[in-house]
């Protein structure tokens, strides 16, 4: 039994796939397995003739006449003696209830496989074919077909018993019979017909198209795609065949349906079987090539092919070689091909060998990316189905694709990809970092390893930063910087460093590294004493990061040295830290530097330095003598005098005028500007913001008195320009006040017209004082009234009497605003 178990997996081994082997970057559509356990034994002693497959069960038919029922893994369920020759052909029902046997002696049975109720009956002649009605287990479907030399359809009667119909007869044997629905296709020596059991009419006839071929020895292969299309092979012809309603107006004496062919192309090889796959068909070919050098033909590997029909040929989707067991000895008639619709499963039956294929699923796919070590793909196709994946590890296979690097020599992509695979395994980090140990590939892994929720063990960390100290000073500093310093022991560290500091002092490397350690370490001041040594420009964000100023009181020369600007803008923004006082103490001994802190400490503000600003006038003068000028205009601090003094001794022409024309001192500030300086468009510029006359008679008298051949350049054209300005001011105020007596006449003019104009008085208005209705109601009446030019109305008795005339009488109202408009009257009277 161990021997043959050998046997069977040494065969199963050989399913190769021919264009695989000439292309193998092209992957196999289907996989295959050998169907083992009973079917094994059973074929040991006997043949396979025939097979039907159901979604629950196969039923396996012999040449020595016995039907098995099997389970999807080969193992024997039931066991049926039904002849002693061979069995042709097994046909079950939908329900897989029922089952329909003949063979070879001419026996007929169909029987219910839990009741063996049925029809027996024996022929005189073989039964080459038997199909049941799909739905044969429901009372009124009783019926199925045989066929010898003829096709007899058996319908069981309301008396129970069974009624013949011939269908066909006379064309010789029938071969192959196929029932979907209420169709059944049928094959004869001539052809395929089809029959309509529903309307009792035949609606084709598909000629066979290689009349050469013997039809026992190359018989027709048939299966239905659905419950109209008929797939029809033969010989090297395939047809697909559509089963359609026929117009009414066109039946007149035809059948109400007709076929058409769709499709229709020949193949390379003999057809053994077919099987439909989605919109492509699955076919079984029986190959037979002629050998090298000989006469005869051999007979080659079946093939299992994959096909795309077209509307005109077909296209190749693959090509598999199968090695059947003693498929040498096997001719086109011996095999056969049975599907099985619901999980897309397809049997290959020979005498002695029944092979199972099956689209390849997800598993299948990654199994054949990781043979050709597709690594990549093959973890990402994992991850991807990883809620469905099977038998794959998504880990295992990212192990794998490691390990091919590794070999490959590729340690920064494996030390890389670990991320990904090892994911929070921390036995399996450790595991490979000392892989990479042994190597010598720790600095590959070093920049991967895992940081964050998980961490290693402290000593692997430690291990990887000896390892980078002994050789890449470089490596072992970035290490620090990016590893975070609870990740390993950090005295250990610290003392591994002084030991490597001993051999070499001076080393800035190093030297950083150790005052970033001493940072992690919480001992700021030596990572301070380690900065300012090495004039390190971290230095200035350990001072903030950690608030050291309390340690740089004494080392603000240091830090200036290193950076006056930062230096300076860090103590400016610390001055609630570090006093001004303090800072101008500790820079006492350097005025230079002094001064670049006074200098930006006035800038910011003018006032806060002020007791230092005598003391600046003199830093100034000695460093910065650009700045004197804009201090002394700034500062409101600075004593005068003094400034002046010191201008006067270093002989400052510019800031000396300045200082004089501040102190008052205009007259001689002039002088120093035509003297010291000789510029006059400067002096007139000076003569121009005074605005002091006796300036400029100064600077007449200095030009005229100037000795002779001494010129001033532009003093004409400026003097000339000062005259013409003063004289186009004095026209340009008479034009205005010419222009605004103009407009104040016209205006005047207007407002008198305006009051001389008439005004309407009607019954609407009334007197503004007692505010009755100004007119009586009887106009016939004699009555006084007074207009005001501002439209006020009153009656004569209701203003009060002045005593004067009345045109110079003033309307009360407006008289009460200050006298408007309406100071004139009208009077009327009837």
């Amino acid at each position: 039994m161990a021997e043959m178990e050998e046997k069977d997996r040494k065969s199963s081994e050989e399913f190769t796939d021919e264009s695989e082997e000439e292309d193998s970057e092209e992957e196999p559509k289907l996989k295959y397995e050998r169907l083992s356990n009973g079917v094994t034994e059973i074929l040991q002693s006997d043949a396979a003739s025939c097979m039907t497959v159901h979604d629950k069960f196969l039923a396996l038919g012999t040449h020595f006449g016995k039907v098995f029922l099997l389970d999807v893994q080969g193992n024997v369920t039931q066991k049926f003696e039904i002849s002693s020759v061979k069995i042709n052909q097994i046909s079950l029902d939908e329900s897989g209830e029922n089952v329909g046997i003949c063979s070879e002696d001419g026996k007929v049975q169909v029987f219910g496989l839990y009741t063996r109720e049925g029809f027996h009956e024996n022929f005189d002649c073989p039964i080459k074919v038997v199909a049941l009605h799909p739905q044969f287990s429901r009372s009124n479907y009783k019926q199925f077909v045989t066929g010898g030399n003829k096709l007899l359809l058996y319908d069981k009667n309301w008396l129970n018993r069974w009624k013949t119909t011939i269908l066909h007869e006379g064309e010789g044997t029938i071969s192959n019979v196929q029932w979907r629905a209420n169709l059944i296709a049928w094959a004869n020596n001539v052809g395929v017909k089809i029959y309509d059991i529903s309307t009792k009419q035949r609606i084709t006839n598909v000629l066979r198209d290689n009349v050469s071929l013997r039809p026992d020895m190359y018989p027709c292969s048939l299966c239905w795609k659905d419950d109209t299309t008929l797939i029809v092979g033969w010989g090297t012809s395939i047809k697909i065949c559509v089963v359609k309603e026929r117009n009414p107006t066109e039946m007149r004496d035809l059948p109400s349906r007709y076929v058409e062919i769709v499709s229709a192309f020949e193949t390379e090889f003999f057809i053994s079987g077919l099987a439909p796959l989605a919109d492509q068909l699955v076919a079984l070919f029986f190959v037979k090539e002629n050998a090298d050098q000989m006469d005869e033909d051999f007979l080659a590997r079946p093939r299992l092919d994959i096909i795309q029909p077209l509307p005109e040929g077909c296209e190749e989707i693959s090509s598999d070689a199968l090695t059947v067991r003693n498929y040498q000895a096997n001719e086109c008639r011996d095999y056969r091909l049975e599907h099985s619709e619901g999980e897309s499963l397809f049997y290959i039956i020979s005498p002695k060998d029944i092979v199972v294929a099956k689209e390849r699923d997800q598993d299948d796919h990654i199994d054949w990316l990781l043979e050709k070590k597709k690594y990549e793909e093959a973890l990402m196709a994992a991850e991807i189905s990883f809620k469905n994946i099977k038998r794959h590890d998504v880990q295992k296979i990212g192990m794998a694709y490691i390990n091919h690097l590794v070999e490959t020599g590729d340690y920064d992509a494996a030390a890389r990809k670990c991320q990904k695979v090892l994911g929070k395994n921390m036995e399996l980090w450790e595991n490979e970092v000392y892989r990479f140990k042994t190597i010598g590939q720790l600095k590959a892994i070093s920049q991967y390893l895992p940081r964050g929720d998980l961490r290693l063990r402290p000593a692997i960390y430690e291990m990887i930063l000896h390892e980078f100290l002994k050789t890449d000073y470089e490596g072992f500093a970035t290490l620090i910087r990016e590893w975070p310093g609870e990740l390993y022991n950090n005295m250990a560290v610290v003392q591994a460093v002084n030991d490597h500091l001993k051999r070499d002092p001076t080393n800035s490397t190093l030297l950083t590294t150790l005052a970033e350690l001493y940072t992690y370490d919480q001992r700021y001041d030596r990572a301070l004493e380690i900065y300012l040594r090495l004039r390190h420009k971290d230095v200035y964000q350990l001072i903030h990061k950690h608030d050291l100023f309390s340690s740089i009181e004494d080392k603000i020369v240091l830090l200036m040295d290193f950076d006056k600007e930062k230096a300076v803008d860090m103590l400016l923004d610390n001055e609630d830290k570090i006093s001004t006082d303090r800072v101008v103490e500790e820079l006492a001994e350097r005025p230079e530097l002094l001064h670049v802190y006074l200098h930006k400490l006035f800038k910011r503000d003018h006032h806060k330095g002020q007791r230092y600003h005598e003391q600046q006038i003199g830093l100034y003068a000695e460093y910065d003598r650009p700045n004197l000028l804009p201090f002394l205009r700034d500062s409101t601090h600075c004593p005068l005098e003094k400034a002046l003094e010191i201008c006067q001794q270093r002989n400052f022409v510019e800031e000396t005028v300045f200082l004089l024309s501040r102190m008052g001192n205009c007259r001689r500030a002039l002088q120093m500007i035509m003297e010291e300086l000789g510029d006059v468009d400067k002096a007139i510029e000076f003569a121009k913001e005074q605005d002091d006359a006796e300036l400029w008679e100064d600077l007449i008298s200095y030009s005229i008195d100037k000795p002779q051949g001494m010129e001033i350049p532009n003093l004409r054209d400026s003097l000339v320009k000062i005259l013409q300005d003063y004289n186009l001011q004095i026209l340009l105020r008479e034009g205005c006040k010419k222009i605004l007596v103009a407009d104040s006449l016209s205006l005047l003019q207007k407002m008198h017209r305006t009051q001389m104009k008439g005004v309407r008085v009607d019954e609407e208005n009334i007197c503004e004082s007692c505010h009755a209705a100004i007119l009586p109601t009887d106009m016939a009446k004699p009555f006084s009234v007074v207009v005001f030019h501002c439209r006020h109305m009153f009656h004569k008795e209701c203003l009060p009497s002045t005593g004067t005339i009345p045109s110079l009488q003033f309307c009360n109202i407006c008289s009460a605003k200050k006298r408007g408009p309406g100071c004139g009257i009208l009077e009327m009277k009837k």
